[in-house]
């Protein structure tokens, strides 16, 4: 199995995609936005979606949409076959999706609204943390996005403040996010001094 950037040439699992998507909802009994084959195909020709394929068969997916001129992107569609669950594949995928997101939008802040555990602790375990709506992004096309899904009455009524989702943030210029980021590059830089070390001692020789 292969968890790639998608492209153009993965359009052909679009249409399974989508129907992955709703039996899911179905089964699951909570909202998930419908997605129609044309949008999914739209981000995989802009390059903002990664699938997860065991040779020609579809494992799974998730793509990225950017919102508020790029100031906040969300990780959404995240998908896994029946096939192929309970094998942490859906943490390989979010985990691919989420480093991609960040090499293309580096400065922006990633969110998710979830009613899903599981996602809930993978976003975790990335450096999510559970936020108000208000805190989102406020670009009204996002939130349009939310009309078919079945709790929809629940977010109208309440103004866009809360519903069954759970609002998660990822904020890259937050402390502890950079204080994560210091650690890796102080790891490396210490990792990169050792090697030219043990390099010098065997020149030596």
């Amino acid at each position: 199995m292969e968890i790639v950037i998608a492209s153009s040439s993965h359009m052909v699992y679009a249409e399974t995609i989508c129907e992955t998507i709703l039996q899911a909802a179905q089964v699951r009994g909570t909202g998930i936005a419908k997605r129609q084959p044309q949008y999914i195909i739209s981000k995989m020709e802009q390059g903002n979606a990664v699938i997860a394929l065991d040779g020609e068969k579809f494992v799974g997916f998730c793509y990225i949409e950017a919102w508020s001129h790029g100031k906040f992107v969300a990780n959404s569609g995240l998908i896994v076959h029946p096939d192929y669950r309970g094998k942490g594949i859906a943490k390989k995928i979010k985990k691919k999706v989420f480093e991609h997101s960040r090499t293309k939008f580096p400065n922006a802040k990633v969110f998710s609204i979830t009613t899903g555990l599981a996602v809930m602790k993978l976003n975790s375990e990335l450096g999510y943390k559970p936020v108000t709506f208000s805190e989102l992004t406020g670009d009204q096309s996002f939130w349009n996005g939310c009309q078919t899904c079945k709790n929809f009455d629940v977010l109208k009524r309440t103004q866009q403040k809360m519903c069954l989702c759970t609002g998660m943030l990822y904020d890259p210029n937050s402390s502890n996010s950079k204080q994560k980021t210091n650690v890796k590059e102080n790891v490396f830089k210490r990792l990169k001094s050792i090697k030219h070390t043990l390099f010098l001692k065997k020149d030596k020789k």
